[in-house]
C-alpha cells in the first residue's frame, strides 16, 4: 500500500505554521533572546518559510491545474498570497497587516484547488492521468 501525500493539505499546514510563527510565536517565546536564541524576525528563517510555502504551493497548484481542473484561479490567489508574504518581509512596519491577507489567500488557494480536484471525480486529488 503506497502512502500518498495530499499537497494541498500540506500547503495549508505550512501556511498555518507560518502564520502561527509570525503572529503567536513572538508572544509565547519572547524570552528566547535571553538565552541567545533568535528565530523571531530571523531573515533566514523567514525567507526559508516563504520558500517552503512557495515550493509546496507551486507543486500542489500546478499539479491540480495540469492534471485535474485547468482552473487558473487558485494559482492567481496563491500568487497574490506569496506577494503579500514578500511585501511583509520588505515593509516590517506593516507585517501583521500583510501577513493576514497572505495567509488567507494562500490557504484559500489550496482549499479551492483541493475542492476542484475532488470535483473532477478522481479517486485521489493528486492521481496522475
Amino acid at each position: 500500500m503506497r502512502l500518498k501525500l495530499n499537497w494541498d493539505s500540506f500547503g495549508i499546514a505550512t501556511s498555518l505554521a507560518c502564520a502561527i510563527h509570525c503572529a503567536i510565536l513572538p508572544i509565547i517565546v519572547s524570552t528566547l533572546p535571553l538565552f541567545g536564541v533568535n528565530i523571531i524576525h530571523n531573515p533566514a528563517f523567514e525567507w526559508g518559510m516563504i520558500a517552503l510555502a512557495f515550493s509546496v504551493g507551486t507543486y500542489a497548484l500546478y499539479h491540480g491545474y495540469k492534471g485535474h481542473h485547468q482552473s487558473f484561479f487558485p494559482i492567481v490567489m496563491f500568487s497574490v498570497g506569496v506577494l503579500f508574504l514578500v511585501l511583509k518581509q520588505i515593509f516590517h512596519d506593516y507585517e501583521v497587516w500583510l501577513l493576514i491577507p497572505a495567509v488567507l489567500f494562500i490557504v484559500s488557494a489550496h482549499y479551492y484547488n483541493y475542492r476542484l480536484c475532488h470535483r473532477s471525480k478522481c479517486a485521489s486529488p493528486h492521481h496522475q492521468h
